[in-house]
């Protein structure tokens, strides 16, 4: 799942990026507020976590143009400001939720969860189709009960796969949710990448999960669209 990080601090951000990352997110991070806003415009992220206190952009007007702007993303508030009114301030912005610094990493992560489930994104710990399971805290993949070594960014392709069941994924989609803002459309990274993961998890067993549908994408599924029953 794709996150933005408006952070202005570069230790905190690459803290915050790096340990996302760990957590199999793709992370685009953003130290000037109003890059920031701009990105979070015209790109699509799952979650935003901003920071208020920006020196080149105020992050409550932010987080309020953004909804001016129609840009429904949940927003994470991360900031040192601890006053009740700040809190109550940030949220009536459009923030959806609000953490103070310092603040446990472990709390950051399941606060961006619980965004991502109210935004349509189910974040359970664990996705499962068919024989095949996900373990999200653990970084553990089976299928058949037969444990399945992934890299990183596999993991990261799979899950998003697990997370859209039987629906056309285009690259451009994957793209966006799968690699960072500097992913380059016209590479076939993407194609090397499905092709690493089919080797895994479909070369060795009955049915195929990952389906290419020819000039469109992939389909994850035990049948592709208008595919027959054998």
């Amino acid at each position: 799942m794709r996150l933005l990080v408006i952070e202005d601090n570069l230790h905190l951000a690459v803290a915050i990026e790096q340990g996302l990352a760990e957590q199999g997110f793709t992370v685009d991070v953003s130290r000037s507020g109003h890059d920031g806003e701009e990105l979070a415009a015209i790109e699509s992220y799952d979650v935003i976590i901003l920071d208020l206190m920006l020196p080149d952009h105020d992050g409550v007007r932010l987080c309020q143009n953004l909804r001016r702007r129609g840009v429904a993303t949940p927003v994470l508030i991360v900031t040192a400001l601890a006053d009740t009114r700040d809190k109550v301030i940030g949220l009536n912005a459009g923030a959806d939720d609000y953490l103070t610094k310092p603040f446990d990493f472990d709390e950051l992560i399941a606060r961006v969860r619980a965004l991502m489930r109210r935004g349509g994104q189910d974040s359970a710990a664990r996705l499962e189709y068919e024989d095949i399971t996900m373990d999200l805290i653990q970084h553990r993949v089976e299928r058949a009960g037969k444990p399945i070594e992934l890299t990183r960014k596999e993991f990261s392709l799979l899950e998003y796969f697990l997370r859209n069941p039987h629906r056309l994924l285009t690259r451009a989609a994957i793209g966006e949710h799968v690699w960072d803002m500097n992913f380059d459309p016209f590479s076939n990274v993407i194609d090397v990448y499905v092709s690493m993961l089919r080797r895994k998890i479909d070369k060795p067993y009955e049915h195929a999960l990952i389906h290419t549908i020819i000039g469109m994408g992939y389909y994850f599924g035990l049948r592709a669209p208008n595919e027959p029953e054998s």
